[in-house]
């Protein structure tokens, strides 16, 4: 794999990543004792404050959550 390609899958997951965020702080909004939308946001939330997350963004995911609440 080129470092292209590797950057882009890098910058897929993310992305990916802030939708599903997104999408699940929607249907908390509506629902928000919907268990499973709560489990998924704790794992996206998790993901966001990992090491992983920086070394695939080279970002602090946590003013991007703020941000993603926010918006929401």
């Amino acid at each position: 794999m080129t470092n292209e390609c590797v950057e882009s899958l890098a910058n897929a997951i993310v992305l990916q990543a802030v939708k599903d965020y997104r999408k699940v702080l929607q249907v908390l909004k509506q629902y928000p004792r919907y268990e499973k939308a709560i489990k998924a946001r704790e794992e996206i939330e998790q993901f966001f404050k990992s090491d992983w997350f920086q070394t695939l963004s080279g970002l602090d995911g946590i003013p991007i959550m703020e941000r993603l609440q926010k918006e929401v």
